[in-house]
Protein backbone atom coordinates (compact mmCIF):
# COMPACT_ATOMS: atom_id res chain seq x y z
CA UNK A 1 0.00 0.00 0.00
CA UNK A 2 2.57 2.98 0.93
CA UNK A 3 4.60 2.18 -2.15
CA UNK A 4 1.36 2.79 -4.31
CA UNK A 5 0.88 5.69 -2.31
CA UNK A 6 4.36 6.60 -2.95
CA UNK A 7 4.24 6.15 -6.48
CA UNK A 8 0.94 8.36 -6.59
CA UNK A 9 2.06 11.04 -5.03
CA UNK A 10 5.75 11.35 -6.77
CA UNK A 11 5.43 13.76 -9.49
CA UNK A 12 7.78 13.77 -12.28
CA UNK A 13 10.06 16.73 -11.83
CA UNK A 14 10.84 18.76 -15.12
CA UNK A 15 13.99 20.01 -13.92
CA UNK A 16 15.79 16.73 -13.44
CA UNK A 17 14.34 15.22 -16.51
CA UNK A 18 12.12 12.48 -15.01
CA UNK A 19 10.06 10.72 -17.28
CA UNK A 20 9.40 6.41 -16.31
CA UNK A 21 9.47 4.16 -18.43
CA UNK A 22 6.09 1.92 -18.25
CA UNK A 23 6.66 -0.66 -21.58
CA UNK A 24 7.36 -4.00 -20.57
CA UNK A 25 8.32 -4.26 -24.05
CA UNK A 26 11.40 -1.55 -23.64
CA UNK A 27 12.26 -2.77 -20.71
CA UNK A 28 12.52 -6.40 -21.85
CA UNK A 29 14.97 -4.88 -25.01
CA UNK A 30 17.00 -3.23 -22.46
CA UNK A 31 17.87 -5.99 -20.58
CA UNK A 32 18.59 -8.43 -23.74
CA UNK A 33 20.64 -5.85 -25.31
CA UNK A 34 22.88 -5.57 -21.82
CA UNK A 35 23.65 -8.98 -22.23
CA UNK A 36 24.28 -9.46 -18.32
CA UNK A 37 24.81 -12.47 -16.93
CA UNK A 38 25.28 -13.15 -12.87
CA UNK A 39 29.24 -12.57 -13.13
CA UNK A 40 28.41 -8.44 -14.03
CA UNK A 41 28.09 -5.11 -12.01
CA UNK A 42 25.74 -2.99 -13.27
CA UNK A 43 25.24 0.62 -12.35
CA UNK A 44 21.70 2.47 -13.27
CA UNK A 45 21.52 5.74 -13.45
CA UNK A 46 18.45 7.21 -12.18
CA UNK A 47 16.08 4.35 -11.51
CA UNK A 48 13.33 6.34 -10.65
CA UNK A 49 10.38 4.04 -9.74
CA UNK A 50 12.81 1.12 -9.95
CA UNK A 51 11.02 -0.45 -12.62
CA UNK A 52 14.13 -1.22 -14.53
CA UNK A 53 15.99 -1.85 -11.01
CA UNK A 54 13.74 -4.80 -10.54
CA UNK A 55 14.69 -6.40 -13.93
CA UNK A 56 18.25 -6.24 -13.48
CA UNK A 57 18.17 -7.66 -9.82
CA UNK A 58 16.83 -10.71 -11.49
CA UNK A 59 19.58 -10.57 -13.87
CA UNK A 60 23.17 -8.94 -12.63
CA UNK A 61 25.72 -10.43 -9.61
CA UNK A 62 25.58 -6.30 -8.01
CA UNK A 63 23.50 -3.23 -8.97
CA UNK A 64 24.24 0.11 -8.14
CA UNK A 65 21.78 2.62 -8.42
CA UNK A 66 22.82 6.38 -8.17
CA UNK A 67 19.66 8.34 -7.96
CA UNK A 68 19.56 12.25 -7.24
CA UNK A 69 16.05 12.93 -6.39
CA UNK A 70 15.79 12.27 -2.81
CA UNK A 71 11.98 11.29 -2.39
CA UNK A 72 12.50 8.66 -5.28
CA UNK A 73 15.76 7.59 -2.73
CA UNK A 74 13.67 7.29 -0.02
CA UNK A 75 11.05 4.98 -2.17
CA UNK A 76 13.83 2.86 -3.01
CA UNK A 77 14.96 2.38 -0.36
CA UNK A 78 11.94 0.86 0.78
CA UNK A 79 10.99 -1.03 -1.93
CA UNK A 80 14.15 -2.88 -2.06
CA UNK A 81 14.56 -2.93 1.15
CA UNK A 82 15.51 -7.12 0.84
CA UNK A 83 17.69 -6.70 -2.27
CA UNK A 84 19.96 -4.09 -0.09
CA UNK A 85 20.23 -5.57 2.79
CA UNK A 86 21.52 -8.73 0.96
CA UNK A 87 24.08 -6.41 -0.83
CA UNK A 88 22.25 -7.09 -4.22
CA UNK A 89 21.77 -3.73 -4.51
CA UNK A 90 24.03 -0.59 -3.46
CA UNK A 91 21.47 2.59 -3.84
CA UNK A 92 23.45 6.26 -3.43
CA UNK A 93 21.56 8.78 -3.35
CA UNK A 94 24.11 11.40 -5.46
CA UNK A 95 24.21 13.59 -8.56
CA UNK A 96 26.13 11.04 -11.35
CA UNK A 97 27.86 13.94 -12.59
CA UNK A 98 29.64 14.70 -9.12
CA UNK A 99 30.34 10.81 -8.57
CA UNK A 100 33.67 9.94 -7.95
CA UNK A 101 34.31 7.23 -9.79
CA UNK A 102 37.89 6.59 -8.61
CA UNK A 103 36.59 6.46 -5.26
CA UNK A 104 33.76 3.36 -6.21
CA UNK A 105 36.30 0.68 -6.47
CA UNK A 106 34.61 -0.68 -9.65
CA UNK A 107 36.19 -3.68 -11.50
CA UNK A 108 34.42 -4.39 -15.08
CA UNK A 109 30.94 -3.14 -14.68
CA UNK A 110 28.75 -1.87 -17.49
CA UNK A 111 25.80 0.70 -17.69
CA UNK A 112 22.48 0.25 -18.18
CA UNK A 113 20.08 2.80 -17.99
CA UNK A 114 17.52 5.09 -19.01
CA UNK A 115 19.29 8.62 -18.37
CA UNK A 116 18.10 12.24 -17.75
CA UNK A 117 17.87 13.49 -21.56
CA UNK A 118 19.09 16.87 -20.50
CA UNK A 119 22.47 15.21 -19.16
CA UNK A 120 23.16 12.96 -22.07
CA UNK A 121 26.16 14.56 -23.86
CA UNK A 122 27.80 14.83 -20.09
CA UNK A 123 27.20 11.25 -19.19
CA UNK A 124 28.55 9.62 -22.20
CA UNK A 125 31.59 12.09 -21.87
CA UNK A 126 32.20 11.05 -18.13
CA UNK A 127 32.68 7.37 -18.43
CA UNK A 128 33.50 7.01 -22.30
CA UNK A 129 36.60 9.41 -21.05
CA UNK A 130 37.00 8.22 -17.58
CA UNK A 131 40.08 5.78 -16.82
CA UNK A 132 37.84 3.02 -15.70
CA UNK A 133 35.34 2.72 -18.34
CA UNK A 134 32.47 0.79 -18.61
CA UNK A 135 32.74 -2.40 -20.99
CA UNK A 136 29.17 -1.86 -22.06
CA UNK A 137 26.46 0.88 -22.14
CA UNK A 138 23.09 0.74 -22.87
CA UNK A 139 21.08 3.33 -22.52
CA UNK A 140 17.52 4.91 -23.63
CA UNK A 141 18.55 8.55 -25.32
CA UNK A 142 16.06 11.19 -27.63
CA UNK A 143 15.24 9.45 -30.66
CA UNK A 144 17.48 12.40 -32.66
CA UNK A 145 20.59 12.22 -30.53
CA UNK A 146 20.85 8.41 -31.06
CA UNK A 147 20.11 8.88 -34.72
CA UNK A 148 23.13 11.72 -34.47
CA UNK A 149 25.69 9.39 -32.56
CA UNK A 150 25.04 6.79 -35.29
CA UNK A 151 25.74 9.06 -37.72
CA UNK A 152 23.10 7.16 -40.65
CA UNK A 153 22.98 10.09 -42.77
CA UNK A 154 27.09 9.99 -43.04
CA UNK A 155 27.49 12.95 -41.78
CA UNK A 156 29.45 12.99 -38.12
CA UNK A 157 29.66 15.30 -35.17
CA UNK A 158 31.54 15.57 -31.88
CA UNK A 159 28.50 13.59 -30.14
CA UNK A 160 29.12 10.69 -32.84
CA UNK A 161 33.13 11.12 -33.07
CA UNK A 162 32.74 11.42 -29.32
CA UNK A 163 31.40 7.48 -28.87
CA UNK A 164 32.94 5.89 -31.81
CA UNK A 165 36.18 6.06 -30.87
CA UNK A 166 35.78 4.53 -27.63
CA UNK A 167 33.28 2.13 -28.68
CA UNK A 168 30.89 0.71 -31.46
CA UNK A 169 27.03 2.55 -31.34
CA UNK A 170 24.16 1.02 -32.34
CA UNK A 171 20.45 1.47 -32.45
CA UNK A 172 18.16 -0.84 -30.75
CA UNK A 173 14.94 -0.16 -30.37
CA UNK A 174 12.07 2.97 -31.58
CA UNK A 175 10.34 3.56 -28.41
CA UNK A 176 7.43 6.05 -28.70
CA UNK A 177 6.80 9.21 -26.35
CA UNK A 178 3.49 7.08 -25.08
CA UNK A 179 5.62 4.53 -23.14
CA UNK A 180 6.53 7.06 -20.54
CA UNK A 181 4.96 8.38 -18.38
CA UNK A 182 4.99 11.77 -18.32
CA UNK A 183 5.23 11.31 -21.97
CA UNK A 184 7.96 13.24 -23.12
CA UNK A 185 7.53 15.52 -26.84
CA UNK A 186 9.56 13.02 -28.29
CA UNK A 187 10.31 9.51 -29.28
CA UNK A 188 13.21 7.92 -27.36
CA UNK A 189 15.29 5.10 -28.62
CA UNK A 190 17.57 2.03 -26.93
CA UNK A 191 21.10 2.43 -27.63
CA UNK A 192 24.17 -0.02 -26.86
CA UNK A 193 27.58 1.28 -27.51
CA UNK A 194 29.82 -2.19 -27.01
CA UNK A 195 33.60 -3.21 -26.96
CA UNK A 196 34.51 0.30 -24.95
CA UNK A 197 37.95 0.81 -24.87
CA UNK A 198 40.79 3.00 -25.85
CA UNK A 199 42.19 0.75 -28.45
CA UNK A 200 41.15 3.39 -30.84
CA UNK A 201 44.06 5.07 -29.84
CA UNK A 202 46.58 2.72 -28.77
CA UNK A 203 46.20 1.00 -32.41
CA UNK A 204 46.87 3.83 -34.42
CA UNK A 205 49.42 5.66 -32.04
CA UNK A 206 48.06 8.79 -31.76
CA UNK A 207 47.34 10.83 -28.57
CA UNK A 208 44.09 11.35 -27.32
CA UNK A 209 44.91 14.65 -26.12
CA UNK A 210 45.82 15.76 -29.68
CA UNK A 211 42.75 14.23 -30.85
CA UNK A 212 40.44 15.73 -29.34
CA UNK A 213 42.16 19.60 -29.47
CA UNK A 214 42.04 18.95 -33.21
CA UNK A 215 38.55 17.44 -33.25
CA UNK A 216 37.08 20.52 -31.17
CA UNK A 217 39.03 23.22 -33.94
CA UNK A 218 37.89 21.27 -36.71
CA UNK A 219 33.92 21.41 -35.23
CA UNK A 220 34.13 24.80 -33.73
CA UNK A 221 32.63 26.31 -37.14
CA UNK A 222 30.21 23.54 -38.82
CA UNK A 223 29.99 25.88 -42.01
CA UNK A 224 33.45 26.59 -42.48
CA UNK A 225 36.12 24.51 -43.90
CA UNK A 226 38.49 22.48 -42.25
CA UNK A 227 41.30 24.37 -43.45
CA UNK A 228 39.92 27.65 -41.97
CA UNK A 229 39.03 25.79 -38.53
CA UNK A 230 42.57 24.34 -38.22
CA UNK A 231 44.42 27.29 -39.38
CA UNK A 232 47.05 28.23 -36.64
CA UNK A 233 47.35 24.11 -35.38
CA UNK A 234 49.79 23.33 -38.06
CA UNK A 235 52.92 24.90 -39.62
CA UNK A 236 51.92 23.80 -43.33
CA UNK A 237 48.60 24.22 -45.13
CA UNK A 238 46.40 21.10 -45.13
CA UNK A 239 46.48 18.71 -48.42
CA UNK A 240 43.39 20.30 -50.47
CA UNK A 241 41.78 16.42 -49.71
CA UNK A 242 41.04 17.01 -45.83
CA UNK A 243 41.00 21.03 -46.30
CA UNK A 244 38.73 21.52 -48.67
CA UNK A 245 35.97 19.71 -46.31
CA UNK A 246 33.77 20.32 -43.47
CA UNK A 247 34.55 18.96 -40.42
CA UNK A 248 31.23 16.51 -40.48
CA UNK A 249 32.39 15.03 -44.30
CA UNK A 250 35.41 13.28 -42.27
CA UNK A 251 35.75 10.02 -42.02
CA UNK A 252 37.28 8.89 -38.46
CA UNK A 253 40.20 7.32 -40.48
CA UNK A 254 40.97 10.90 -42.50
CA UNK A 255 40.85 12.33 -38.69
CA UNK A 256 43.65 9.81 -37.87
CA UNK A 257 45.94 11.36 -40.96
CA UNK A 258 45.33 14.77 -39.58
CA UNK A 259 46.22 14.48 -36.25
CA UNK A 260 49.54 11.99 -37.52
CA UNK A 261 50.42 15.57 -39.52
CA UNK A 262 50.57 17.47 -36.47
Amino acid sequence: MQEKETQRQHRAKKSLGQNFLKSVLALNKIISAGEISKEDTVLEIGPGKGVLTEKLLGKAGQVIAIEKDYDLFLFLQDKFSQDINTGALLLKNEDILDLDLPRQGLGRYKIIANIPYNITGAILKKFLTTTNQPERMVLLVQHEVGRRIVARDGKESILSMSVKVYGEPKIIQKVPARYFSPAPKVDSVVISVSNISRKFFNENNISEEDFWRIIHAGFAHKRKKLSGNLKGLFKSPLPKEYGDKRAEDLSTADWIAIVKML
